[in-house]
């Protein structure tokens, strides 16, 4: 999946998959986390918002299912 970076203090880039409704999201450390049945219009949200990290902590976490995908190196 391609990702775009993004300027936050915890998420290095996110990327999405349409076909799935998957939003994959990189941090800083290197952990790739994969959240699942997202709606494109949450991945834009994301993309849109003043601070990535606070919009994945109150929007996505706590609505969607996710696996992490890879461990930090």
């Amino acid at each position: 999946m391609e990702r775009v970076p993004l300027e936050s203090s915890w998420i290095s880039s996110a990327g999405y998959d349409a076909a799935v409704r998957e939003l994959e999201v990189e941090t800083l450390a290197g952990a790739v986390y994969r959240y699942l049945a997202v709606p494109p219009e949450e991945y834009a949200a994301l993309l849109a918002a003043e601070s990535h990290g606070r919009y994945l902590n109150l929007r996505i976490k706590p609505r969607y299912g996710y696996r992490r995908v890879s461990p930090c190196p």
